[in-house]
């Protein structure tokens, strides 16, 4: 992921920048309510089995709301989330000082195997980088991702199926189906796209 060090820089800081902005809510991670947010969560956990939900990965923490959403629903296990905005962390390890069985990190190399991982969102911002760039980085993402999971993994993205006229130029839309044959035929064959649920986006989850 060396070659990527560029990109995850300008996305640290863009990053560093919303949180300082509006704090540690969801305008702080760039999503527009605390409402979508969860939905979005709820999608990711159709990967699994909520009374079996292992040991968590959190790919892109922010300041921990997944973590906060996990343990409101009951999850018990160890949860380790990684973010490359220090902000974000310095964030999240506030707001779960009294978690002892989670921990934040904005090292990639301090984060162990689990048996799931989660990413929400960290694919959308892309900033100036050519698209054909960010689709090498987000490959690359999804490929440690899969390193990192024992039992699974799964990821949200824009669609390309959003609006046209609504679209950014900063923002990465994603077409569903590439990226649904890319974890079929690379990473696992009990892959999910979920694009079913009213948001621009679509999710994935990959079960080994």
């Amino acid at each position: 992921m060396a070659q990527f060090q560029t990109m995850r820089e300008t996305a640290a800081r863009y990053y560093d920048e919303k949180i300082r902005v509006f704090g540690a809510v969801a305008r702080g991670v760039d999503w527009n309510s605390e409402e979508s947010q969860h939905l979005r969560f709820h999608q990711l956990l159709r990967l699994i089995d909520e009374p079996d939900l292992g040991t968590v990965n959190d790919y892109g923490c922010g300041y921990g709301a997944f973590a906060s959403f996990l343990r409101g629903r009951g999850f018990g296990g160890r949860y380790a989330g990684f973010d490359i905005s220090a902000t974000m962390i310095a964030e999240a390890i506030a707001a779960h000082a009294d978690d002892p069985l989670s921990s934040f990190t904005n090292d990639r190399e301090a984060l162990a195997g689990a048996d799931y991982t989660f990413a929400s969102g960290v694919f959308n911002v892309k900033q100036d980088h050519p698209p054909s760039q960010w689709q090498e980085y987000i490959l690359a993402t999804l490929t440690d991702m899969d390193g990192l999971s024992g039992r699974g993994f799964a990821f949200n993205m824009l669609s390309s199926y959003s609006d046209r006229a609504r679209q950014r130029s900063d923002l990465f839309y994603a077409e569903p189906g590439f990226y649904f044959d890319y974890c079929k035929t690379q990473f696992a064959k009990q892959v999910a796209l979920l694009h079913d649920y009213p948001l621009y986006e679509f999710t994935i989850v990959v079960r080994k």
